[in-house]
Formats: C-alpha cells, structure tokens, sequence
C-alpha cells in the first residue's frame, strides 16, 4: 500500500539576506526550544506517522469518512466535526462542548483544535493519554459527547458493504474491524491535519517571511518568559502547573490533575480558536495573553507588549489541508437506527 503524501506541508526557500537582529532573533527563537515544521513532505511524515499503523492513503481517506461520519454517535447527528470543526479552526467555537441530547460537557471543558494534535505530547485537557489513537475512543464513547456503546458502533459500521470494502482495501483482505481499529482509522487521518505557516518559514531561515512587528512580538513573547510552556514543534502540547482557580476561570470545577498540572494548548491557528482556556471562558486573545501574564508569569503586561505579543500570535495561523467533504456509504436495513435516548 502507497504511503500517503498528502501531508499539507509548504518548502519554504531560505533567505538570503540575513540583518543582524533577524539572526540574533532566530537564535534567540532556537534556544527557547521553539521549533518548526519540517519543510519536506517526507520529514514531516517521519514525525507524524505512527509505525503501529502507518499512514497510507487509504487509511487516510477512509478516517476521513468515519471523522465525518454522524452515524458513530448514539444520536446519529454527532460526528468527531461536530467539536473539531475543519473549517473553523477544528474547534466548535462554543465554551463548552455540546453532545447527546444537546448535554454541555459537565466540567465546562472546551474542545481543544485537533489541527496539528498530532504534535501534542498529551491528549486531554488532563493529558490521560498520549496517544491519538486512544483520544479518538474517548469522546465516541462518552455520555455527554457521542454516547455510542463500542458495539453499537461496530454494527453501525459493519452493517454497510462500502465500508466493509474500504477497510478491507486499506487493510487487506483478511482484516477484522473492530471499535478500535475504527478508531485508531479515524486517528490516521487526524495526524496529517498540521498546518504550516509563516513562522515555520522563519525559523527556516526565510526572515522575511515574517513582518518587522511580528518580529518584535516573537521577541517579547520569548523575553517574557511565554516559550517556556508554549515551545517546541507544537508551541505547546505538553503537561504544566496552572493555577486554574486564581482568577476564577475554573467554571465546571476542573482543576486538572491532582498535581495541578493541565495540558497546555497549542498556539497554533491560536486565533481561530476562541473562546480559550480549558474552560472556554476568555473569547478576547489579548485578555488571555494578560491572564496569562498573572496567572504562569507573575507579570503585568502592558497594553502595548500584550498588543506585540497577540500580533505574533496570527502568524501561526497556518496553511490547511484542503480537505473535501467526503460522500459516506449508504446505510441498509441491518444498520442500528438513531437513538436520541
């Protein structure tokens, strides 16, 4: 089977012109840990791909069809798209999640984006898992989300021939489809949603890929402290204390592990994706990055470095995969029907 080269990636070419204060900044940038996307579309499969389940363009296109797919949920209005909306920053853009029987998450957690999750170190807000794979079963499963017993949806999914012939075309002949092979399916295709953007071209070496007051907002959200948690390939992904009820920002009652520690949410699209927080109590960006300030730097910001940072926070927004909204196999009399119980 064909390894996919879908992967959204962009071959940034390197300036070649360097000013003194752009070298100094990209160095800077690099010893905050921040890192980018790689430029070929082989590195970045290298870092996406799961050798447990490699991505191959069929697993890739059928995940598509199942992420898509509202007939996995008890109710069958409710796809993986409904919380982690592709054309909206893969976030629902609501506080908190909504699931079965129209029910908000009852810890107020908001749906993190599932672009670039792949590059995250832990999964869930309280990062139980670091896995993709085991993310995917979570929300199928639970009451408040799509509700669907592992059973039923394996019947649901088995009961239609197209189906059954994908997973046999992206498996082999000889596969046997399970709840978790269905979702470890849906996973693949979630690992290739990274998006690229001009701040990966930047610390590639094209400098001017971002603007002079970009430039100084990466300056001051590194000298400020903000890539300590937000770094690496990701800008965050990673488990760190947070101080959930210091402003009264713990609506739900979720206060993370019983360490204190809560996943910090990647910055990238950060714009796209209020409202923020785990809680999805902040919908201003600027407001977020001063809560921040108080709450992980034990700093005011002022306006102006708060308007500096914000500016170099829109240019991570990225380059999407164009993503087709995929035709889904006809169901047959032997398919479960819809409970909205």
């Amino acid at each position: 089977m064909k390894k996919s080269i879908i992967l959204a990636s962009v071959v940034f070419a390197c300036s070649s012109v360097f000013g003194a204060g752009d070298t100094d900044l990209l160095d800077q940038a690099k010893k905050a840990g921040l890192k980018p996307i790689p430029q070929s579309k082989l590195e970045v499969l290298k870092l996406v791909d799961n050798p447990k389940n490699p991505i191959t363009d069929c697993k890739v296109e059928l995940g598509k069809k199942l992420y898509f797919d509202p007939r996995l949920s008890k109710s069958g209005i409710i796809s993986c798209n409904t919380c982690h909306n592709l054309a909206m920053g893969g976030v629902d853009g609501v506080g908190a999640a909504i699931g079965h029987k129209w029910t908000p998450n009852p810890a107020h957690l908001n749906s993190p984006t599932v672009y670039n999750s792949v590059l995250n170190k832990a999964q869930f807000w309280d990062g139980r898992d670091p896995h993709l794979e085991a993310q995917a079963q979570g929300p199928v499963q639970a009451g408040p989300e799509m509700a669907a017993p592992k059973g039923l949806v394996l019947d649901r999914v088995t009961s239609m021939p197209d189906y059954v012939a994908e997973f046999k075309k992206a498996y082999g002949p000889d596969v046997k489809i399970t709840f978790e092979l269905i979702t470890d399916t849906i996973a693949v295709f979630e690992r290739t949603l990274i998006t690229p953007s001009r701040f990966d071209a930047f610390m590639h070496g094209k400098t001017s890929a971002l603007t002079k007051e970009e430039k100084t907002g990466l300056k001051v959200f590194i000298d400020k402290g903000c890539a300590s948690c937000h770094n690496d390939i990701g800008l965050g992904g990673t488990m760190m204390p947070f101080d959930a009820s210091k402003y009264d920002l713990n609506v739900g009652g979720f206060t993370g592990t019983k360490d204190g520690m809560v996943k910090t949410p990647t910055l990238r699209n950060i714009e796209e994706t209020a409202p923020y927080f785990h809680n999805g109590n902040v919908w201003s960006l600027g407001q977020a990055v001063k809560l921040m300030g108080d709450i992980q730097l034990g700093m005011k910001l002022t306006d102006k470095e708060t308007s500096q940072i914000v500016t170099f926070l829109k240019s991570l927004t990225g380059k999407k995969p164009e993503i087709s909204y995929p035709q889904l196999p006809v169901i047959t009399e032997k398919t479960p029907k819809p409970d909205m119980n």
